[in-house]
């Protein structure tokens, strides 16, 4: 369903640094280019001891002096002792005052029709809660490394489809495919996201939310076009690059005694909020069954063999293929090892 725009959607970018200095020009400097321009940018900085703040000050200020179809004011958030990546972000989207909130990395650089695309989709649109992109990956001087952020996740074509035709959420039960520094929202997401759970990273909580919450499918969509530059680099706190095969073994027979209890613990806050805030019934009802396959799987024996029955009903009733990643979890949970916490 598509509807005509009325008055044009103002954005606002949340960014949050910690000693960006390196970076951050340019990526101020693609911001600040988008057209439509944003009417603010809202900076949460986690006690920078570098001239972070003082570069967005500066080019915030030219770009004003310069252009008058520039307006983008500047609120800086600064917090000592830091908050951390999540709460820097919870903090600041709760400052921002547009129709549409994009999210920004401190390190990144946007494509210069990035918000044009990306608006164009609210405006038309008024379903979508969320609109997330790919990402060209490149590294610290900005050459391309020869893939995308999509590539690097290993995203399968039925999640493709899943994201792009707008059935999100069942994607997103099975494991997160959005990427925070691609992401767009609606604000009045917020209502039902705010305040987000120390338990999870911020982009994925905001696309469970959003998902979870629509009454049809289309409140989360994915732009499956690089629509900024992902720059990887020695200090990124969180990156992407595409696992190798000792990678993907080491992940798979890491000990089982702290992942699988936080996933139990994070479904449930999901399913909690969702209810909380009055979701539709067959969206809650895959938020619980998705608490419920986890929540199983935390309580698996520690021995192994034990665990065979369990893995084999699971897997016989579907529920490793909905909620989980189908046979990468099947053989996680054959054969990670538990340190003893778990009951025998």
């Amino acid at each position: 369903m598509t509807a005509a725009p009325t008055a044009p959607l103002t954005v606002s970018v949340v960014m949050c640094t910690h000693n960006g200095a390196a970076f951050i020009a340019e990526q101020v400097t693609s911001i600040l280019a988008q057209r439509p321009a944003p009417i603010e940018i809202v900076l949460g900085d986690d006690d920078s001891r570098d001239d972070t703040v003082a570069i967005i000050e500066r080019l915030v200020a030219e770009a004003r002096a310069a252009d008058p179809a520039v307006t983008t004011e500047l609120t800086v958030l600064r917090h000592s002792p830091p908050l951390g990546v999540t709460a820097n972000f919870a903090d600041a989207l709760a400052h921002a005052r547009g129709d549409l909130i994009a999210l920004s990395d401190q390190d990144d650089v946007w494509m210069p029709d990035k918000l044009a695309v990306i608006v164009d989709r609210f405006a038309h649109d008024p379903r979508l809660r969320l609109v997330h992109t790919d990402a060209r990956l490149v590294d610290r001087d900005g050459t391309p490394l020869g893939g995308t952020l999509l590539d690097a996740l290993g995203i399968t074509t039925q999640e493709k489809v899943d994201l792009v035709a707008g059935d999100a959420q069942a994607a997103l039960l099975r494991r997160n495919l959005v990427t925070g520094a691609t992401l767009v929202l609606r604000r009045e997401l917020l209502e039902h996201a705010l305040p987000i759970p120390g338990e999870w990273v911020h982009d994925e909580w905001l696309a469970a939310v959003a998902a979870g919450m629509s009454e049809q499918p289309g409140a989360v969509r994915l732009v499956p076009r690089p629509l900024i530059d992902y720059r990887q680099h020695d200090t990124n706190q969180i990156g992407a690059r595409r696992p190798t095969l000792s990678d993907r073994w080491a992940k798979l027979t890491e000990p089982r005694d702290e992942r699988q209890p936080r996933l139990a613990i994070r479904t449930r806050q999901l399913a909690d909020r969702l209810r909380e805030r009055g979701a539709p019934a067959a969206r809650l009802a895959r938020a619980e069954a998705k608490h419920a396959h986890e929540a199983a799987r935390a309580g698996y024996p520690a021995a192994r063999l034990l665990r065979i029955p369990a893995i084999f009903s699971g897997a016989l009733r579907g529920r490793y293929g909905r909620y989980s990643r189908g046979g990468i979890d099947i053989v996680r949970d054959l054969v990670q090892p538990a340190s003893g916490g778990q009951k025998r």
